[in-house]
């Protein structure tokens, strides 16, 4: 699966074998330490199989890398940046969900801050996100399904949520445009 990058190709498969080697894991090893089947990582890795953010992030607690650092690829520096202009806010998303994140790297970050864009009908999968963190968004437009905990909640244009991101949690776009969210999740797990 290809996906964008700050606008580079990226492949997700040979990145994630590049960070598995890299940590030292063995496929077997960095599915137990997710909670997924060994044969899904080499799946991924082959490229037979595109993995969902949920799953993605199931397997990089696993490492542990947040899914941000995992498409950013760079290495912190200690600078600290005040401003970030449009075009330096870094792509985390795919599959039809643009998370747009203010910040390459959140290490030493109390906080993460997403522009997001889900394409009707996107879906953050089927496999409900946890993390150890809280977290909250503001709908700027369009028709966000929000399930938390077993309660699914319709939100539009101006309507806000906030939650503990331990409770599984599953985001998906039930209108026919884009539906578009700032959110903010502390500390930074996604």
């Amino acid at each position: 699966m290809s996906t964008v990058a700050a606008g580079v190709d990226f492949e997700v498969g040979e990145r994630l074998r590049a960070l598995r080697e890299a940590y030292g894991l063995s496929q077997r090893a960095l599915a137990r330490r997710s909670g997924v089947a060994n044969g899904l990582i080499s799946m991924i890795e082959l490229k037979r199989t595109s993995p969902s953010v949920a799953t993605l992030k199931k397997i990089l607690d696993g490492i542990p890398l947040t899914l941000a650092d995992f498409f950013a690829g760079n290495v912190p520096t200690n600078e600290e940046q005040v401003i970030y202009r449009a075009d330096e806010l870094v792509e985390i998303g795919q599959d039809g969900i643009s998370y747009r994140q203010v910040g390459r790297s959140l290490k030493r970050r109390a906080l993460q801050l997403l522009h997001e864009r889900l394409d009707p009908g996107a879906d953050t999968g089927v496999d409900m996100l946890r993390h150890e963190s809280e977290e909250s968004g503001v709908v700027l437009r369009g028709k966000l399904e929000l399930t938390v905990g077993g309660q699914t909640y319709v939100l539009g244009a101006g309507d806000a949520y906030y939650f503990d991101s331990r409770l599984p949690h599953r985001f998906r776009n039930i209108g026919s445009d884009i539906c578009e969210v700032v959110s903010a999740c502390t500390p930074p797990s996604f």
